[in-house]
């Protein structure tokens, strides 16, 4: 039985991860254009061109956890080593570099691709220790659980705390105009400091147990073969890949959307900081809030009624509202914020369910063909993250050139509709994708009962 403090120190590494992941879901894009000055269907373009690579990184960095052998695991070490780096690259990122257009968009290019590889470094191996601290289902949702929570947690935290840290840092150099650079570089340098103390306590606190039907080194071509005959595999690597379309096309629009269509206004100051709270700033805090109780849900209701159904009911809800959200207008800021809940609690539901879904179809390899890939089977859930937020990346700033935005101006009416679009139409054709997906989704909870009894019979006699 795993004790509280455990699950408590493994939810810590997503907590850490998802800081960083937040802010560039929800702000990156909107730093590169109206900050660092790039045009949006540029920036488009980079995410795509870097986030391909790296989602082919992945792979290689899950084969590699998979064959690492140290006094503290497999898995654990790289939270150890890959801390600092993730967080002084995260600051280098929302670094604007004193040079020319393309100096700057070179420099760019260089900081987000290292950025998205050091994040591959420490978050598959992370995403991984969930399929070896335990080999009970029930336990790893209770894991998986946790792990969300902080996850949404420390995204919670980083959007509270990013605004005002800005704007604290922008006006700390006592000049007339706001240094707005310079206050992202040391905000996101504060929410740095955090996810490497995060990252440390993770390490420090977690264990790994599960060990493997052999320990024998498999051939490369050999854990490849494995899981490309994965069938459940395919399946939540489209679903996930689909659900992150939704959340990265709404997230990386939300912004945009406050600013240029509600036309932001502040919500409250906090007196004691000179800082100020926005309507925007409130709108992702309540979302991170919604998903967390999405996240306690998510449990208890996948227990009562599968994962499979939950995940469906918690997509088809999250179309239907998502559909409805685009016909509310700049004065409807109550249905706004009461839709923004729902649908996060829809959104923030489903992802406990795939972490603990690919944990399963671990086993499920293990028990077809008795070699078990972790990390590989892991790399793929990072994979899926990474394509998602990819696309839909891309196509938020493909989008935003499409229908004419201009950084720092009033929008056209098309250019506004298209934002309006962008929370509500368009990334629920990724809901509707990543229902299709699961709805062929095999390993249903009796059948894990039955591949779980098996596989500790099997271990059993091999340790005997």
């Amino acid at each position: 039985m795993i004790k509280l403090k455990e699950k408590i120190a493994y939810g810590f590494g997503d907590m850490a991860s998802s800081m960083f992941w937040k802010l560039f879901g929800m702000y990156l894009m909107i730093f590169y254009t109206d900050v660092y000055g790039l045009p949006a269907a540029v920036v488009g373009t980079m995410f795509l061109i870097t986030r391909v690579w790296d989602s082919l990184f992945d792979p290689i960095v899950g084969v590699v956890a998979d064959r690492t052998q140290t006094k503290w695991g497999k898995f654990r070490p790289y939270l150890l080593y890959t801390a600092v780096p993730f967080g002084l690259i995260g600051v280098l990122t929302f670094t604007t570099p004193d040079f020319g257009y393309t100096g700057k968009l070179v420099y760019a290019y260089i900081m987000y691709s290292l950025m998205m590889m050091v994040y591959s470094l420490i978050n598959v191996p992370y995403a991984s220790l969930l399929g070896v601290m335990s080999s009970q289902p029930a336990e790893r949702n209770v894991l998986s659980t946790f792990r969300m929570a902080f996850a949404y947690l420390g995204s919670f935290i980083a959007l509270l705390l990013i605004e005002p840290l800005v704007e604290f840092f922008s006006k700390s150099t006592g000049t007339a105009q706001p240094d707005l650079q310079l206050g992202w570089q040391l905000g996101v340098g504060v929410i740095a400091i955090i996810c490497i103390l995060l990252f440390l306590l993770g390490f420090a606190w977690t264990k790994e147990r599960v060990k493997p039907l052999k320990e024998e080194k498999t051939p490369l071509k050999t854990d490849l073969r494995d899981l490309f005959k994965n069938g459940p595999w395919w399946i939540l690597l489209g679903a996930g890949i689909a659900a992150l379309i939704f959340n990265s096309i709404r997230d990386g629009a939300t912004v945009y959307y406050f600013k240029y269509f509600i036309q932001d206004v502040e919500a409250f100051k906090i007196g004691a900081l000179g800082t100020t709270i926005t309507l925007t700033s409130l709108y992702l805090v309540l979302g991170q809030a919604a998903n967390i109780v999405g996240v306690v849900l998510a449990a208890p209701v996948s227990n009562l009624i599968g994962k499979k159904n939950t995940y469906l009911s918690a997509m088809v809800l999250a179309t239907i509202l998502s559909v409805i959200f685009f016909w509310f207008g700049k004065n409807n800021l109550v249905s706004i914020y009461v839709f923004q809940f729902l649908i996060s609690i829809c959104a923030g539901s489903i992802f406990p369910i795939l972490w603990s879904m690919y944990a399963d179809c671990a086993d499920y390899s293990e028990l077809k063909t008795g070699n078990r890939a972790t990390g590989l089977i892991f790399s793929s859930s990072s994979m899926s993250q990474k394509f998602g937020w990819t696309i839909g990346g891309a196509l938020t700033g493909w989008l935003l050139g499409y229908f004419g935005f201009q950084a720092n101006e009033v929008q056209s009416a098309e250019a506004q509709t298209g934002i309006r679009m962008m929370l509500s139409f368009l990334p629920a054709i990724g809901t509707v994708l990543s229902v299709i997906f699961i709805s062929f989704y095999p390993l249903s909870e009796k059948r894990m009962k039955d591949i779980t009894a098996e596989l500790e019979q099997k271990r059993a006699m091999d340790y005997k």
